[in-house]
């Protein structure tokens, strides 16, 4: 596959998974904004902000609406809602040789739709505009699962997506280190993840923040769980490049990253979890932006990570 169509089908991966999850968390954040009179907004706003790596333009106090307006429509921003989406159509537009008619239809279809939608959530509020993109990504997922071949393409795709996920959940555990154990952020983190109702039949309702932590780091059946996505992230790579030629086993550096990532959270013991929890989780958010830029010097021989516009989160 030319190192083009492979880049674009990885990006494309990325930039729908990016919609989708500040979809989700944009949601919760906003309904947890409208409903509880003692969050502060400011702070909440800016909080968000800082998971999803943007920065808030001047001094001034943020509330709903503006926050809104910088997470899902800002165009230029690419972890914005609306960048991401214009972000995947190009890149589907770049790549339709490689990619099915209905995937083209469908993510061309959210592009044109964006302008009116935003339009409607700035008189009415953003939830429709989000539920929106929620069921738009899930379309996509679907007819990418139906419609295209398992060959190098869909591997990179599923690349793109996998570490985009990792990366998001990650994100918003260091969002909540400093929460107590029984905070209701944690429940926040649950639903932006879309993992409330699957850890409570896990858990049989039990909040906690071990066992939150656990479910989203390490659960190996649950799809957005870092380790799931880890591991998805490497089977796609070793299918990729199964090995270093005929007589030798050298693994890739984008795989031996991933392996090594995918490996700690495997057998760490569930006691030590929470031991030193910020350094382990910003450790795993360094490892994957590491992943992202050796995928891209390995296969598209270009300039590394021109994903989120901004730096790490500060703990």
């Amino acid at each position: 596959m030319l190192a083009r169509n492979a880049e674009s089908l990885y990006w494309i991966g990325r930039y729908v998974e990016r919609a989708d999850d500040t979809s989700r968390i944009l949601n919760v954040s906003v309904h947890q904004l409208l409903e509880d009179a003692t969050v502060d907004p400011d702070h909440a706003s800016r909080q968000l902000l800082a998971v999803l790596g943007i920065d808030p333009e001047g001094a001034e106090s943020l509330d709903v609406w503006k926050l809104t307006e910088l997470v899902a429509y800002g165009k230029d921003n690419p972890a914005s809602i609306v960048g991401s989406i214009n972000s995947a159509r190009e890149n589907t537009r770049g790549a339709r040789e490689v990619v099915s008619t209905e995937l083209w239809e469908c993510l061309n279809a959210t592009w044109n739709a964006v302008p009116d939608r935003q339009r409607y959530a700035r008189r009415a509020g953003p939830h429709a505009f989000l539920s929106f993109v929620e069921e738009r990504a899930a379309m996509f997922a679907g007819l990418a699962d139906s419609t295209m071949s398992r060959d190098d393409g869909w591997l990179f795709m599923v690349l793109g997506r996998s570490i985009e996920r990792a990366d998001m959940v990650v994100r918003l555990l260091l969002s909540r280190v400093a929460d107590r154990a029984s905070s209701p952020g944690w429940i926040t983190v649950l639903r932006s993840a879309g993992a409330q109702d699957t850890y409570l039949r896990t858990y049989r309702g039990a909040l906690d923040a071990g066992r939150v932590v656990q479910f989203l780091l390490r659960d190996t059946l649950f799809p957005r769980s870092v380790f799931h996505a880890l591991r998805q992230a490497e089977e796609c790579l070793q299918q990729l490049d199964p090995g270093g030629g005929p007589r030798t086993n050298e693994k890739s550096e984008a795989l031996r990253e991933l392996g090594r990532a995918r490996s700690e959270l495997e057998f760490l013991r569930p006691s030590e979890l929470l031991t030193d929890l910020p350094r382990r989780l910003a450790a795993l958010q360094t490892s994957i932006r590491e992943i992202g830029e050796a995928v891209s010097m390995q296969y598209f021989s270009t300039s590394p990570w021109v994903a989120w516009s901004g730096a790490e989160v500060s703990l």
